[in-house]
């Protein structure tokens, strides 16, 4: 199968009807998520179904990954929220935010063009996880405050800290019709799950919501006068196909613009590369995503979702999971997928306007609720306290400040960490290996260095460059330091070798001091510790 080519007559035939079907179920999954996705990023809601028709209309052409869904994710809502209030807030601000939106795109294009896809493995993955579960936190602040029926005015300029103090008084003043809607629509996100049933399994917790949470707003009467401050239901806006973008916030907002410009490039790109990555693994023809042009494609997404009004777009890994678990098998899933959402779009406007506020609210609480998992902090802790200190402190760092300087905490710290433990300035950078060859069909590799995650780049160029052999033996017990990050990089090529056929093997810990039990826990020799 030639996973490069889009119009394979091969695959079309052996894969269509289930495809169909995958882009079928995503795109009720898709629907409700990209309109509150949307709203709570301050665009208007239909814009949200815009991007994903165009990640699965277009994108899906030249996508460098098989089996990933393109469209807005809940992981950005924080950054495109604030790029919208940084530039002056309402529909200007949206207007503005699109010209940083394409301007992010064209940057991501040239990422892909200049192949620097291998840049997200330079990034801790504590702090990663960090970063993941502040937009999680985030998200919560401001839809608990929205599922309760509080009024919108009293959230405007509150950062998240802020909103989460607020959360408290927020259940002295909730309307109860609102209310009811919102704790039902979580209800049925958290208990449907839950449910052992095979054809209960297949229908979209996120669907029932959209179908319940529609006949309570009827019952109560959400469009009558009195609710009107409170603006429950959606106001999607409209869907037409016009220029939306504006530029001038390149002069009239320079360091705000260039600010979000990395965020956007920055988080979008990761975000993207993460997802790719986590579903490479559950592809089930073991295919690997081509990173670079994957890139390429989403820049292109984003500037045509931009010009016309719409969020930035990544691989979205709920739905590309969904894909995966549905039996999509190739790239015409993502397309199918764009082609229902256009439909509902003509079609179920009118319903889409019924939609209560606190239904979408209460999925992106749920959304929000699996980033900031207990599970998280408790993984981060179980790796060691080196670990959980990068990933609470850029968490808390991305809450105070903003996400660009949480993350660079996280890095920050752990360099600090691997200083202490041993590490100089010098193999923090470039990693010495010593490769021999045996005549067994063996590959050995020394490691005369630290292997940490601002070296692991080199160390990756390297495997890649190896001719073909049945065993590489890895030895780090000349390795001052090995990180969480090197760890969990060299399990990941341990399972693409063994799917190859070549066996990859980590040998040479005995004489290091592990963080924790975890077995991807950072070691270092206890006689290069400082």
């Amino acid at each position: 199968m030639n996973s490069n080519k889009f119009l394979n007559i091969k695959e079309v035939k052996e894969h269509w009807k289930a495809d169909l079907m995958s882009g079928f179920l995503v795109s009720l999954i898709a629907l409700p998520l990209c309109l509150g996705i949307a709203g709570a990023s301050n665009f208007p809601p239909i814009m949200g179904v815009m991007t994903a028709i165009v990640g699965g209309l277009i994108v899906a052409w030249f996508a460098g990954s098989q089996m990933t869904i393109k469209g807005p994710a809940a992981g950005l809502i924080v950054i495109v929220a604030g790029c919208v209030d940084a530039m002056g807030g309402g529909e200007a601000g949206w207007h503005l935010a699109l010209g940083v939106v394409v301007v992010a795109a064209l940057v991501q294009i040239l990422l892909g063009v200049f192949k620097v896809a291998k840049f997200a493995d330079i990034f801790p993955v504590s702090a990663v996880h960090g970063l993941l579960a502040a937009i999680g936190i985030i998200i919560i602040s401001r839809q608990v405050h929205l599922l309760l029926g509080e009024d919108p005015a009293t959230l405007k300029g509150k950062d998240p800290i802020e909103l989460l103090e607020m959360i408290p008084h927020a259940f002295t003043v909730f309307n109860t019709s609102i209310m009811i809607i919102g704790i039902v629509s979580l209800a049925i996100m958290f208990l449907m799950p839950l449910i052992k049933i095979s054809w209960v399994k297949k229908v979209p917790a996120a669907l029932v919501v959209l179908i319940v949470s529609v006949f309570m707003a009827r019952y109560f009467h959400l469009n009558d006068p009195e609710f009107s401050q409170l603006k429950p239901l959606i106001n999607p806006g409209e869907f037409h196909i016009g220029m939306n973008v504006d530029f001038s916030g390149i002069t009239s907002h320079t360091f705000v613009f260039i600010e979000y410009i990395i965020m956007f490039v920055l988080i979008g790109s990761l975000e993207a590369l993460l997802s790719n990555k986590a579903i490479d693994m559950m592809d089930p023809l073991r295919r690997k995503s081509d990173n670079n042009k994957d890139l390429i494609a989403l820049g292109s997404g984003n500037a045509v979702a931009g010009f016309l009004g719409g969020l930035p777009m990544i691989s979205e890994i709920a739905r590309s999971s969904a894909n995966v678990m549905n039996g999509g098998r190739t790239k015409w899933a993502n397309f199918f997928h764009g082609i229902f959402l256009l439909l509902y779009v003509v079609a179920l406007t009118p319903l889409i306007k019924m939609v209560p506020v606190a239904a979408l609210s209460a999925m992106l609480i749920y959304v929000g609720l699996r980033l900031a998992a207990a599970k998280e902090f408790r993984h981060a802790w179980a790796l060691g306290k080196d670990q959980f200190v990068i990933f609470f402190g850029t968490m808390l760092m991305c809450l105070l400040t903003d996400l660009l300087i949480g993350v660079f905490t996280g890095v920050i710290l752990e360099l600090v960490i691997h200083f202490i433990r041993g590490m100089n300035v010098k193999e923090a950078f470039k990693a010495t290996l010593h490769i021999d060859y045996d005549d067994d069909d063996e590959v050995r590799i020394k490691a005369g260095s630290a292997l940490v995650f601002t070296n692991l780049m080199g160390v990756k160029k390297h495997l890649a460059e190896l001719p073909d052999k049945k065993k590489i033996t890895i030895d780090v017990s000349h390795a001052r330091v090995v990180d969480h990050t090197a760890f969990e990089t060299l399990h990941n090529l341990e399972e693409e070798y063994r799917r190859r056929g070549t066996e990859l093997h980590i040998v040479g810990l005995h004489d290091h001091k592990r963080s924790s039990d975890h077995r991807h826990s950072a070691a270092y020799h206890p006689r290069t510790k400082k």
